[in-house]
């Protein structure tokens, strides 16, 4: 198996990534670097297509999205690079049939279709669908683009930044074609800015991290329509801490029982001499775990860990499951925790080391 860690790369993202790093993994789990592959500022999100032949990063701050062949060693070959529809693009993922990669762009307002060729590579943009702001003021920022499991609706949580709208875009996919229409919109709290979401593995729920607000939403799904429907608002915070903090990262257990998320306090260099494991929640690097309630789908029973390193911008489960993998950007770390027995994330002591990681795919 191979991992692919995309990083943040430039000054004013306080980074000193190079590009893509790529990882084979052994038999027994262990991490060796193979090669570094050089690109475009910033390959802050990736994504494989739906056949693993193809690897997608966009670059964030940037308006660009480039497309790599995955070789049998799991090495990378540029494919081809294209315009991403807007600027900052942070979010991407291919269409079920495997024809088209949908791009969101925070600062760009919109959520691009860009075909996927026979190898792999990417060509323009077939249709862009723009996130209207508020009336004379700009545009409302997509920070993800998440299809639901029918492949049938695209999700876009997105923020106002003052003058855009905050809440969840629900569009409706054309997989022939690659356009999407807007068919339902679910508004957030003034300031939650809303980030990331995860449907529940019966479709049936969805949860949202809100940056800001420092919570997260759950919405019952009605596959039918594309409708949601806001059930429940939790905290990621414990009702203690009272310091600054932006919520993050979402992930869902495997077997739908339990909701993970991380804080942040803000992104930037730790100060000199800091052990990077906060331990006591000094500030809020930490993740939560929720329990999910098999009848109404709510998050209950909060617990907090460490995250063991600053700015957890992003995590991810391993394909198994059976651990959660947090990328520490400032702390330039992978750290593992088990979520096996009881759900809840307990530190494995093992640490990948990787110039500030803020993305992870596997194949």
């Amino acid at each position: 198996m191979f991992a692919y860690v995309g990083c943040r790369t430039t000054a004013k993202r306080y980074a000193h990534g190079k590009g893509i790093s790529v990882y084979a993994i052994d038999d027994q789990g262990d991490w060796k670097l193979q090669t570094i592959v050089p690109t475009l500022d910033n390959p802050s999100f990736l994504t494989l297509d739906r056949d693993q032949k193809a690897l997608y990063t966009v670059h964030g701050d940037g308006h660009q999205v480039s497309a790599f062949k995955i070789q049998p060693d799991g090495n990378l070959d540029f494919l081809t690079t294209v315009d991403a529809q807007g600027k900052n693009p942070v979010y991407a993922v291919p269409s079920f049939n495997n024809r088209f990669l949908f791009v969101a762009t925070l600062q760009g307002g919109a959520v691009a279709s860009l075909p996927i060729r026979e190898d792999g590579s990417l060509g323009e943009a077939v249709s862009t669908a723009h996130l209207e702001g508020k009336p004379g003021k700009g545009v409302s920022h997509a920070h993800a683009c998440v299809l639901d499991g029918t492949g049938r609706y695209l999700l876009v949580p997105t923020q106002a930044r003052g003058v855009g709208y905050e809440g969840v875009w629900v569009f409706q996919v054309d997989q022939e074609a690659g356009n999407l229409t807007l068919v339902s919109r679910s508004d957030a709290r003034t300031y939650d800015e809303p980030r990331h979401l995860v449907f529940s593995p019966d479709n049936k729920r969805v949860y949202l991290v809100n940056e800001k607000g420092s919570t997260l939403r759950m919405f019952s799904f009605d596959e039918a329509n594309g409708r949601l429907t806001p059930e429940q608002v939790v905290p990621s915070l414990q009702e203690t801490y009272v310091g600054p903090n932006m919520a993050s990262a979402i992930a869902m257990g495997r077997d739908g029982r339990h909701v993970y998320a991380t804080n942040r306090i803000k992104e930037g260099i730790p100060p000199e001499g800091e052990d990077p494991a906060y331990g006591a929640f000094r500030g809020q690097e930490t993740l939560v775990s929720y329990e999910v309630d098999e009848k109404t789908g709510m998050l209950k029973n909060p617990q907090w860990v460490s995250c063991e390193g600053y700015t957890p911008r992003f995590m991810t489960l391993t394909p198994d499951g059976k651990e959660l993998i947090v990328a520490n950007m400032d702390s330039d770390t992978l750290k593992f925790f088990s979520v096996e027995g009881d759900g809840r994330p307990r530190f494995t002591g093992k640490t990948v080391k990787t110039e500030s990681p803020c993305a992870l795919a596997f194949r």
